[in-house]
C-alpha cells in the first residue's frame, strides 16, 4: 500500500518486515509483567525508540504492560531508578559509569542511541566573534539541566581546549519549548541541546551549530571516537531476579530498532503520537530525517565506545577520575545476543 506521498504507511511497513514475536524468542514468560520505565524528556529525539516501541505495540507483544513516566530530566529519571520507583530507565550511558563511581552500580542492557544527538550552537542574534572553542569562555550556555549529557558534552569540549566548567555559565533551560524560548529571548549566548529544539532554531536561522553529534563524523569531532548515548538501564539486582523480564524489554526495543532501520523518516513520523508531529508534520519529518542515523540497528553496546565514554568522563568528572571503574560491568550484551540475527 502506498499513500499519496508515495511511501508505505507505518502499518503496511510492519507487514513487510519479518518482525514476528516468535523471531525474538518470546517463549520465556516474564517474571514481572507490569513494568515501569522512566525517561528524562520523552519528546527528545534520542528517546524516540522507547516511544515507538510503545506505539507499535511491541512491549505488549513481548508480554509486558509497560508504564512510561517522563520525569523531565535525565537526572530525575536516574534518581527514580536508584530510589526504586521504576524498574528501568531510558537514559544516558554516562550514568552507568558515574553511578559505579558512587558505589551504586546500574547496568545498561540495550543501546537505543549510538550518537548523543546533541548540538552546541551559537545564538546568532548575539553576533559573537567565535573562532575556536576557547572563545566559549565567559558565555552563558543553555543546557537541558546541570549534570545532563548536554552539560557533559560542553564540559568535555572545554576540557579539550584548556578550559574548565567554571569558565562558562551554565543555564538550565529545560525541554524543547523553553530552550527555544531562551534562544528567541536572548537569555543565553549558546545552546547545547537536542532535537526537536535544535532543528527549530536552526531552520529559523537563530542558531549556528558549531558541534553536531547527530552523525558519526560529528560525534568523532567532539569525542574523538564512538560514543554510546541513550540506553535502557536497570539495577544488576533487577536483571538477576527478572532475567526474562529484561529479555522481554530488550526483545521489544531491538524489534523497534530494526523497524526504524528499515523505515523512512515519513513512516517513523507517522507511527509517532500525533502530539509529537504537532501542527507542522513536514517539520517533524525533517527532524526525524536529521536524527535517524543516531539509532543503532541491533542494540549492541560497542566496547570501544563504552571505553571512550569513560575516557571522556575522566576528563572533567573528578569522582569518575578518582574511582576504579570496571567499564565492562556497566553494560551487558547478553540479552541482545539471545535475539536471532535479522534476515
Amino acid at each position: 500500500m502506498r499513500t499519496a506521498m508515495g511511501f508505505l504507511t507505518a502499518s503496511a511497513l510492519c507487514a513487510t518486515i519479518a518482525l514476528s514475536t516468535a523471531a525474538f524468542g518470546a517463549d520465556a514468560k516474564p517474571e514481572k509483567t507490569d513494568v515501569k520505565i522512566a525517561v528524562g524528556g520523552k519528546s527528545f529525539m534520542i528517546y524516540l525508540p522507547l516511544t515507538l516501541t510503545e506505539q507499535l505495540g511491541y512491549f505488549k507483544d513481548a508480554g509486558l504492560n509497560v508504564e512510561i513516566t517522563d520525569f523531565g530530566s535525565g537526572t530525575k529519571s536516574l534518581q527514580a531508578l536508584v530510589g526504586g520507583n521504576v524498574d528501568a530507565t531510558s537514559g544516558s550511558f554516562d550514568h552507568t559509569i558515574q553511578m559505579q563511581a558512587k558505589g551504586q552500580p546500574i547496568l545498561a542492557v540495550v543501546e537505543t542511541g549510538r550518537y548523543p544527538g546533541i548540538v552546541l550552537g551559537l545564538v546568532t542574534s548575539k553576533k559573537l566573534d567565535y573562532k575556536s572553542p576557547k572563545d566559549l569562555k565567559g558565555l552563558k550556555i543553555g543546557v537541558t539541566a546541570p549534570g545532563s549529557q548536554t552539560n557533559f558534552m560542553v564540559n568535555y569540549i572545554l576540557a579539550k581546549n584548556g578550559l574548565k566548567p567554571g569558565d562558562v555559565s551554565f543555564i538550565g533551560v529545560g525541554g524543547p519549548t523553553t530552550a527555544v524560548a531562551a534562544v528567541k529571548k536572548g537569555e543565553i549566548d549558546a545552546l547545547s541541546h537536542a532535537d526537536p529544539a535544535i532543528t527549530l532554531v536552526e531552520r529559523s536561522g537563530e542558531l549556528q551549530a558549531i558541534f553536531d553529534t547527530r552523525t558519526t563524523a560529528g560525534t568523532k569531532a567532539v569525542f574523538d571516537d564512538e560514543y554510546p548515548s541513550s540506553v535502557i538501564y536497570v539495577s544488576p539486582a533487577f536483571a538477576e531476579k527478572n532475567p526474562n523480564t529484561v529479555q522481554a524489554i530488550v526483545n521489544a526495543i531491538v524489534r523497534t530498532l530494526r523497524w526504524i532501520d528499515k523505515a523512512t523518516p515519513e513512516q517513523i513520523a507517522e507511527a509517532m503520537p500525533a502530539e509529537f508531529r504537532g501542527s507542522d508534520p513536514a517539520l517533524y519529518v525533517d527532524i526525524v530525517k536529521r536524527s535517524k542515523a543516531m539509532f543503532p540497528a541491533d542494540g549492541r553496546i560497542n566496547k570501544a565506545g563504552a571505553e571512550n565514554a569513560y575516557k571522556v568522563l575522566r576528563a572533567f568528572d573528578e569522582s569518575v577520575n578518582s574511582a576504579k571503574i570496571d567499564v565492562g560491568a556497566t553494560y551487558t550484551d547478553r540479552f541482545v545476543d539471545k535475539i536471532p540475527a535479522a534476515h
